[in-house]
């Protein structure tokens, strides 16, 4: 059985970004959010706004499953999936945790929350997703396992220098020739196509400026002027974006 990398995010936390370098490396065998189908799909715990579903996915938690240790029997695999899909029955799943290394991206969660809302204003508390991660990271670190953090703003920082530490530490080699990436957009994108905004386009990760920092914060004031629900979403999950920080790698 090879390795199954599984990428940890929550919500606007620029996974999609980081799902892309990992497809450009070319040795592994990616699939986007497949626990998606069993949370919004087979589940229904709410509609995902601009979701097309692609016929043919499996759907339940239990054909995900199989599909990935299918796969994983020739040869490596990667997924960029949501902890709140999976969490806490993944923890229970003996099998599959077996072929997991797990690894987490945040974010700022003023930006993931601004980011959020723009394209789904009906947000519910559980989908800004931080609170699932640092119960998922928690509990992984409980059973004596390691799952490496790395933080969104370091990665547009130092791509190179905070990937490399992330491959590094769950065991992948160097591939530099991904951190630029095709043109076209990977065929399951489009499922959720709306999601993705610039990713989808460009050809590798921008660096952050001050100026876009700044904005950012605006944002979010105006944002929770609009949405006054925003503010308590955020301080609900700041202690945990908190916690996940300061455990995070550093390039």
């Amino acid at each position: 059985m090879h390795p199954i990398y599984a990428l940890w995010s929550h919500p606007r936390s620029m996974s999609t970004a980081m799902e892309r370098v990992m497809r450009e490396r070319g040795d592994l065998d990616c699939h986007h959010e497949p626990f998606m189908y069993d949370y919004y799909l087979h589940r229904q715990v709410r509609q995902m706004p601009h979701f097309e579903a692609e016929k043919d996915r499996p759907v339940s938690y239990e054909e995900v499953r199989a599909m990935l240790l299918e796969r994983a029997k020739t040869g490596p695999v990667f997924i960029k999936d949501m902890s709140y899909y999976i969490m806490p029955r993944i923890i229970e799943d003996a099998t599959l945790s077996k072929a997991l290394v797990n690894c987490f991206l945040i974010r700022d969660p003023v930006a993931s929350i601004t980011s959020y809302f723009k394209l789904d204003p009906d947000v519910i508390l559980e989908e800004i997703g931080l609170e699932a991660q640092a119960n998922h990271y928690n509990a992984l670190k409980a059973k004596g396992l390691t799952a490496p953090i790395i933080q969104a703003e370091d990665v547009r920082r130092d791509t190179a220098g905070t990937v490399g530490a992330l491959w590094k530490a769950i065991g992948l080699p160097p591939a530099d020739h991904a951190f630029s990436w095709q043109d076209e957009q990977p065929d399951d994108w489009k499922q959720v196509g709306e999601w993705h905004g610039k990713v989808s386009s460009s050809t590798g990760i921008a660096p952050m400026t001050e100026a876009e920092i700044a904005e950012k914060k605006r944002k979010f004031s105006d944002l929770v002027r609009e949405h006054p629900r925003a503010q308590a979403y955020l301080d609900h999950h700041l202690p945990f974006y908190n916690m996940l920080k300061s455990n995070a790698l550093k390039p």
